[in-house]
Formats: C-alpha cells, sequence, structure tokens
C-alpha cells in the first residue's frame, strides 16, 4: 500500500466546503439535562449538562469553537461503543458527531467522522475490497476507529488509513495528518495521546482490489474457521460473515435485546511486557499453575511480549458469568464487562477493580482499561 509522505507537522488545510467560520454559528440540535446513557453501549451514565448533535463537519467545527472560547468542558461522542461515563454525568458540552458520508473512488475510501463503521465495512465488502473485513461487526463510529487504532481479528485500522482530517483545537485549524504522524502503535495514536487536541472530522483509507479476495488472513482463528491457512485468501463476504459469527459467539456483536452485549467490547487491552517483566510473569504462571503451564505470547517488538488479557482474567478466577450483582462478566468472553440491565457506572467500576487487583495478585500484572472514562477512573 503507496502511503502519502510523512511531514513533521500536519498540514493546514481549507475547511471542509462550506466550513463555518462564524464563531457564533449555532448546530441544529441542542437539549439541556440531556441522558448520555442511552447513547453509549453500555448505556450507563449520568446528564449532560448540554448535549449537542452536529450533522455536519461545519455544526462540530461551531460547536467545539463555541465551548472553547466560553471556556466549557467538552465531550466528545461519536457511536458511544467505548466510553465509561460516570453517574454523576458530564458538567459541559457533549457533542454527538452524526455527520454522514460514504465516498469511494476506486479503492480510495473517505468516511465522514459520524459514519457507522460496522455498515461501511459491509460496503467496502460489497464493493469487492479488501483491508478492514475483519473489523465487520465493530460497533462505533468511523471518526473513534484511528484514535483507538482499532483492530480485531488480525486486522488495524492503521494498515489502511492514509489520512485523518482533524480539527485543531490548539490552532483553531482543520488539519490533514498523514498515517506517520497519527503515530499508530497497540490501541494507541497521537489523538489518544492529545485528546483534548484533536476532533476526528474525516477518515481516509486506501484499501485492496483482490478479485473479490480478502487480505491475508492473519488470525488463527479465523482461518481455522474458514478451513484455510493463516496467510491464505477467503472470499470477501465469506470472511465478513465467519468475524460476525465469531463476535457474535463471545457477545461482541450489539444487541440491545441481550444484555450480555451492553458491555465495551474488550475492556482490558492486552499487557504488552518488558523482558524483566515478562521473566517475572512467567514465574507467577507457574507457581500458581505449574511447570507445564504456557500462556499466551506473542511478539511486540524491543524484546517485549504481549500476553492475553482474557487469559489472565479467566486464569485468574473470573471467568464468563462471574459476578451476582446488575455488572458481571459477559457469560461468552472474560474480556467483557457487562451491565445486566439495572447496573451503574459504579457497580461497573467496582466490578473491573475487582478483576484487576484479582490478576495483579495472581499474576503481577496490571491490567489497562481500553473504554474512555468521562468523571472517573479505576
Amino acid at each position: 500500500m503507496t502511503r502519502a509522505p510523512c511531514r513533521t507537522h500536519p498540514r493546514s488545510v481549507a475547511p471542509p466546503s462550506g466550513a463555518a467560520t462564524d464563531r457564533t454559528l449555532v448546530p441544529v440540535q441542542e437539549l439541556h439535562d440531556a441522558p448520555l446513557a442511552p447513547l453509549t453501549t453500555f448505556r450507563l451514565g449520568g446528564p449532560a449538562t448540554r448535549l449537542v448533535t452536529a450533522t455536519t463537519d461545519d455544526e462540530v467545527i461551531a460547536a467545539v469553537r463555541a465551548a472553547d472560547t466560553a471556556g466549557t468542558p467538552l465531550l466528545i461522542i461519536g457511536g458511544g461503543s467505548n466510553l465509561v461515563i460516570g453517574d454523576k454525568g458530564f458538567d459541559g458540552t457533549a457533542l454527538r458527531i452524526a455527520t454522514e458520508g460514504f465516498r469511494l473512488e476506486g479503492t480510495r475510501l473517505e468516511l465522514a467522522a459520524g459514519e457507522v463503521w460496522t455498515d461501511a465495512v459491509a460496503r467496502t465488502v460489497e464493493a469487492g475490497l479488501a483491508g478492514i473485513e475483519c473489523l465487520a461487526g465493530i460497533p462505533g463510529s468511523a471518526g473513534a476507529t484511528p484514535i483507538q487504532n482499532v483492530g480485531a481479528y488480525g486486522q488495524e485500522v492503521s494498515s489502511t488509513i492514509t489520512e485523518v482530517v482533524a480539527y485543531d483545537r490548539g490552532s483553531g485549524e482543520t488539519v490533514t495528518l498523514s498515517n506517520a504522524e497519527c503515530a499508530f502503535s497497540y490501541r494507541h495514536s497521537r489523538f489518544k495521546e492529545h485528546p483534548e487536541r484533536y476532533v476526528v472530522l474525516r477518515v481516509r483509507f486506501e484499501l485492496e482490489e483482490a478479485g473479490g479476495l480478502s487480505a491475508p488472513l492473519k488470525y488463527a482463528e479465523t482461518a481455522r474457521v474458514l478451513g484455510v491457512e493463516p496467510g491464505d485468501r477467503k472470499e470477501l463476504a465469506e470472511v465478513r460473515r465467519a468475524v460476525l459469527g465469531l463476535r457474535a459467539g463471545k457477545g461482541m456483536v450489539l444487541d440491545p435485546e441481550d444484555h450480555d452485549t451492553w458491555s465495551a467490547g474488550s475492556f482490558f487491552t492486552n499487557p504488552i511486557l518488558e523482558a524483566d517483566e515478562y521473566a517475572a510473569f512467567l514465574d507467577r504462571v507457574r507457581e500458581r499453575l505449574g511447570d507445564e503451564t504456557a500462556p499466551p505470547a506473542y511478539p511486540a517488538g524491543d524484546g517485549r511480549t504481549k500476553t492475553s488479557a482474557a487469559w489472565l482474567i479467566d486464569k485468574a478466577g473470573f471467568t464468563k458469568g462471574y459476578g451476582t450483582g446488575p455488572a458481571r462478566i459477559s457469560t461468552k468472553h472474560t474480556l467483557a464487562l457487562t451491565n445486566r440491565g439495572g447496573a451503574t457506572t459504579e457497580d461497573l467500576l467496582a466490578l473491573a477493580r475487582e478483576v484487576v487487583t484479582g490478576v495483579r495478585e495472581a499474576f503481577g500484572v496490571t491490567l489497562v482499561n481500553e473504554p474512555v472514562t468521562v468523571g472517573v477512573s479505576l
């Protein structure tokens, strides 16, 4: 894949067509004391002082500028699939980005930040383009994908993103950042490193035309389900169906009727350990589980090793369905903490803290939450 050349600084570009230059422009929808729980996949969290829904880039920029000019705290909400909002809510302006835009020219794809991600993946598969098919079924919006460097089943968006168009709150300009400037790493990016600075407006991808076939399959489980070897390709539609089936089997496809999917997907990231940390971890594994036990291990570069958070949680005694209260571990996947229908955010955090403490005591590894917390912390 050909990527845009690396630049030392993001370049300034003209605002999107018709972009707002009047800082007093009022977005189209505004509510006060607005519930935020329905806007999250957890269905948790208190209200926002003010909720603005923006449907164009113009309105997004105007709402951000208005909040910044007034010195008002600002919370950006896309699909709400990676948010844990405190029970007291958010004292400030919550900006819900509901922009639309799917533009496909050859193998080049541009998505507005508010586009529903899983729908966009389906459309690229229908168009016969490979590169994001293994990211099917991930809830949330397109604008959130570069922030977290969303990945699953052997693919990450960083492998296909060429540019991200964002509003830079520091300079007050719209900027375009190349792939290199996004500083992608495992579940991380420049946008996550500086969460108060950038508001993603558009994401651009370079996909692959491979005669209706997928990208080479990197994830062993996906290859096994499809009856091929890792590195092989398979029909795009088959790969998408297989991924959706795998995700559904783990409760990772959002279903409003199924409380086992009221989650943020994987609540913890897979730990990446330095060489000395990994050696100490192996000692703890042998002490607890015996010399014959080998934990999952994957090279993570620079002598580091990545292991499985799901394995750690399970072996520390937190099995599928763990818990008796309104917040429990999913019955389908140990990485998903779920709201069984009557939970509060504090219920969820109490469970998360119990898991973190238990894993640390068992293996000396501290799990890190993947969702963004608002007004609360572990």
